[in-house]
């Protein structure tokens, strides 16, 4: 069974983050522009919560607060749901159905080291799932085909 850790290092991406006192406007701009649909709030070291497009359409845009004057503080989800590296795929896919989220962070002692989505989950489990069925194939039948074309 994979764990979050190795799903990581397969992604190899780095974690946006943004401190607490940048306006919605900024957010929703770095977001934008690195095409993810959530932002981890940090101060220093410490995870402080979480801003997602959910939170824009709930916390900004249905409360009418104006975005340029909205800190991130005031609309973030806090507590943030996080999980470790050595936590299992099929624990995070529970925990976020449970908790409603589609971003986990990933904290190691205490230190921010990723985020996992639940695309990056179902990616995975598709993954494993080829591999699989390439090895059963392989056991039947001998060999994979080659796709056509191919030499």
């Amino acid at each position: 069974m994979q764990t979050v850790g190795s799903i990581l290092e397969a992604k190899n991406a780095p974690v946006l983050t943004i401190g607490p006192d940048a306006t919605v406007v900024e957010a929703a701009r770095l977001m934008n522009e690195r095409h993810v649909g959530s932002l981890v709030v940090t101060e220093g070291p410490r995870v402080l919560g979480i801003f997602t497009e959910r939170d824009v359409l709930n916390r900004v845009v249905a409360a009418q607060l104006e975005p340029a004057r909205t800190r991130v503080r005031e609309v973030m989800t806090s507590p943030v749901v996080v999980c470790e590296p050595a936590a299992k795929r099929s624990d995070c896919r529970a925990l976020m159905t449970e908790r409603r989220v589609r971003h986990l962070p990933v904290v190691d002692r205490g230190r921010l080291i990723g985020m996992i989505s639940i695309g990056d989950l179902i990616k995975d489990e598709g993954r494993e799932q080829a591999e699989t069925i390439q090895h059963l194939y392989t056991y039947m039948h001998g060999e994979w085909p080659q796709p056509v074309g191919t030499a």
